[in-house]
């Protein structure tokens, strides 16, 4: 019974390992798609602001006119950033992805390894007698 109790703690021990390193991958992973998400929300904000505040200076029906391509511009930029981010977030998911299969793969040897060392240990016990 001692056996099974010190298989069980060790068990236990190595499942509280793999859990605290998949909490951190998962917080490193938010983090930084909510760092990337937010620089660009920014960027979006600052360009639109700053058309906005030229649009608002404007007084004449040519003044708009010129203006117009400039807001298609500034539009365009702000989906291409929108898109290259979740581009980017989508590439930190894929990684984020890897790095929890690599700590899944890790812990299923580890515990075959382990099983098969106990199998090995009983067959060579239950040979001797």
């Amino acid at each position: 019974m001692t056996q099974f109790n010190e298989q069980f703690s060790t068990f236990t021990h190595q499942f509280a390992a793999a859990a605290s390193r998949a909490n951190r991958l998962a917080l490193e992973s938010a983090e930084t798609v909510f760092g990337v998400q937010l620089k660009t929300f920014e960027k979006n904000v600052d360009a639109t602001t700053a058309f906005f505040g030229e649009l608002a200076e404007v007084n004449d029906l040519e003044s708009y006119k010129a203006l117009w391509p400039k807001g298609l511009q500034v539009a365009k930029d702000n989906a291409e950033r929108f898109v290259a981010a979740g581009q980017e977030v989508f590439g930190l998911s894929l990684k984020t992805g890897e790095a929890f299969g690599q700590l899944v793969k890790t812990q299923v040897e580890t515990a075959t390894d382990n099983v098969q060392a106990t199998v090995a240990k009983a067959t060579k016990a239950a040979k001797a007698k």
